[in-house]
């Protein structure tokens, strides 16, 4: 019997969908469009900034204060763009942490349609654990290592 292509990725991104448990809701801003009518891709990039900045606030990480606290820095990011996002759409983020080194992290992110199934984009990035006031990489935290385990689920 042939295997069905379409079942083995509608697998696949059932098994990709599942395993965020962090979505940002973004709001599309008329000044993220560019004259062709879709979001620009830099904006793409700040959709990204601020889930990852959510997700960390939203395990408590960080206090959203000082910006002198937040513990690292961008290091790499990469994106592969789907399909266009309207002014019209309904937007979320997904984040995840899929490794954790010892003063380093992966995330990885989804972004698609609210709820849905349409998937604008999937970037991954990589922070290095950072003291901006001593302008140095630091290891990652006990703390952030455990919460990030805990709400990740990964031992």
């Amino acid at each position: 019997m042939p295997v069905n292509q379409e079942f083995l990725t509608l697998i696949k991104y059932n098994e990709f969908m599942s395993v965020f448990r962090f979505f940002q809701p973004i709001d599309v801003r008329y000044g993220d469009l560019d004259p062709q009518g879709h979001v620009n891709n830099a904006a793409f990039v700040t959709y990204l900034e601020h889930a990852r900045v959510n997700y960390i606030r939203h395990l408590d990480l960080w206090d959203g204060k000082s910006f002198l606290g937040i513990g690292f820095i961008l290091a790499r990011i990469e994106l592969d763009y789907k399909a266009p996002i309207q002014l019209t759409d309904q937007v979320e983020v997904g984040v995840r942490v899929s490794r954790l080194g010892n003063k380093s992290l992966d995330m990885e992110y989804l972004i698609r349609e609210r709820g849905g199934e349409q998937v604008f984009g999937e970037a991954r990035t990589v922070q290095v654990a950072y003291d901006y006031r001593s302008a140095r990489t630091i290891p990652l935290q006990s703390s952030w290592r455990e919460a990030i385990q805990s709400f990740e689920g990964i031992t």
